[in-house]
């Protein structure tokens, strides 16, 4: 009798392990979503982690899901958060954007890709989270997709979040009314709940709540940045990647306090003409997508202090960090002539203008292009990264991984000029060019092929290298050893550091 129990017990098993995963039960609910064309990957779209923050929800903190009862249908994605109408501007073709439609405040849903086929394998997971200069952004970016990831062995989970000032507004008011007595930086927390959602979740679809790795690009990067710092992220993650962006520059001197956001706040209520709370949440999302310059702020409860500050007393999360940026990762439209540029060097910089130059050279015009758009690049995104790279790298408490991508993205003019432009990597990412309108050479697929499984095999085991790959070395100061992401992918030493450093020493000062 006891081996007929045994045995029958091995058969359920094994049925449980090849059995697909259709429907799966949430804490709030039952879902299924759809299948790839191939089969291969379960996927699921637009799945609500927090109750929609509309009506009294506005400008507080997420809440819970109401349970719902049956199987809901997550296969489409749910509106993109309030914001402008995107529009195409620059290199930012469609692929890069998100649909022009819907948009709500109602936005805090997730998707998810997997390809596990039972709820026990516990498969890597990684966390996607979308840029926009937090005024913008959502999960619907067609080079977002996750399926590609997912069959490369990890569940790819893309949040959405509040943004503008429908994630990061501040008012007295609202600080009086919230159990935290702070206001702002509900985008923040809005992403601290999916990461909870996950916790609480990704086990059904063949996840690993222990192996979570937490990832964005340029806003979204900044927003890893964040939650690293934050005291109230931990546990939720343990491996974070950083896309061109890091907060860690901002320091208690120079990144808005709460009392200074709250004074603002009240400043656009007054604009609006709202003179209470309840008048400013009967304001429609329209009238308040008019003052929309949100972003986030030291509010005494998820960020206590400065990101710097918090890193300085060893108060953030110790996870291992890949991160980096792009050759032209900038955002310059006009370019001065050499004479002007050199002019406006000597202004700025004073007695220092001549080491500002031997970086940022200008000795013809094309040559003051060039440095217009690398001081862009240091200033905003290549700066930022480096300092995080090399605070948490001196800690030697956890690992760290840096990039330099470099591939200059094939195009036609007028795009050509754009090189590897500020979220050109994304698509390489994902392994997802197939959606991007280019003329991608084979050497790009191949490049493609390589960056992804770099990031998939950093999710699951905290180190991008493989026996078949060009080997990554660990970042370290002394030695500013990165990986060079570009026709060749080979390790080399950070070509402009001292550069960087120049750079870094003017931003901090």
């Amino acid at each position: 009798m006891k081996r007929i129990l045994i045995f029958i017990t091995m058969l359920l098993n094994v049925h449980y392990v090849h059995a697909d995963i259709g429907v799966v039960k949430t804490n709030s609910g039952q879902i299924s979503g759809s299948l790839s064309d191939d089969k291969s990957v379960h996927i699921f779209k637009g799945i609500p982690f927090a109750a929609p923050p509309i009506g009294d929800l506005r400008w507080k903190a997420p809440q819970p899901v109401k349970p719902w009862q049956g199987i809901k249908q997550t296969t489409a994605f749910a509106p993109s958060p309030m914001q402008a109408i995107p529009n195409e501007f620059g290199v930012y073709t469609r692929e890069f954007l998100i649909k022009d439609e819907p948009l709500s405040e109602d936005c805090l849903y997730l998707n998810v890709w997997t390809a596990a086929k039972s709820a026990i394998e516990k498969r890597p997971v990684i966390v996607w989270i979308y840029g926009g200069g937090y005024v913008s952004g959502g999960t619907n970016v067609p080079i977002y997709d996750g399926e590609a990831l997912a069959k490369k062995g990890v569940i790819l989970v893309s949040i959405a979040y509040r943004v503008g000032i429908f994630g990061f507004f501040s008012h007295p008011e609202l600080t009086r009314e919230s159990p935290n007595h702070t206001s702002g930086n509900y985008g923040l927390m809005d992403q601290a709940a999916a990461l909870t959602w996950v916790q609480n979740n990704i086990a059904a679809f063949g996840g690993d709540p222990k192996n979570v790795t937490i990832a964005g690009q340029s806003a979204g990067a900044f927003s890893v940045n964040y939650l690293v710092a934050s005291p109230h992220t931990k546990g939720l993650f343990a491996k974070a990647i950083a896309e061109s962006g890091a907060s860690i520059i901002s320091t208690s001197k120079n990144i808005v306090s709460l009392a200074q956001a709250e004074q603002r706040g009240f400043k656009t209520a007054d604009l609006l003409q709202a003179k209470t709370l309840a008048d400013l949440r009967e304001l429609s999302a329209d009238t308040l997508l008019k003052q929309n310059n949100f972003r986030p702020i030291i509010d005494g409860y998820f960020l206590p202090q400065s990101v710097a500050d918090i890193f300085a007393a060893n108060k953030e999360n110790q996870v291992p960090l890949l991160s980096g940026w792009n050759e032209d990762d900038a955002f310059v439209d006009s370019f001065q002539n050499a004479t002007d540029y050199i002019a406006g060097a000597k202004r700025q910089y004073g007695d220092k203008a001549n080491e500002f130059l031997k970086f940022y050279p200008a000795n013809t015009d094309a040559e003051a292009e060039r440095s217009q758009i690398r001081v862009s690049r240091d200033i905003t995104f290549g700066g930022a990264s480096y300092r995080w790279a090399n605070v948490q790298s001196a800690k030697k408490k956890s690992k760290v991984y840096v990039y330099r991508f470099a591939r200059r993205v094939p195009a036609s003019p007028p795009f050509a000029r754009y090189g590897a432009f500020h979220t050109a990597e994304v698509g390489y990412v994902f392994n997802n060019l197939k959606f991007l309108n280019r003329p991608f050479e084979p050497v790009d697929q191949t490049l493609a092929d390589v960056t992804s499984s770099y990031w998939v095999n950093f999710a699951k085991a905290g180190n991008p290298n493989q026996d078949s790959l060009p080997y990554w070395p660990e970042y370290e100061p002394t030695t500013s050893q990165i990986m060079l992401l570009n026709e060749k992918p080979a390790a080399t030493t950070l070509p402009d550091k001292a550069a960087l450093d120049f750079a870094l020493k003017e931003m901090i000062d």
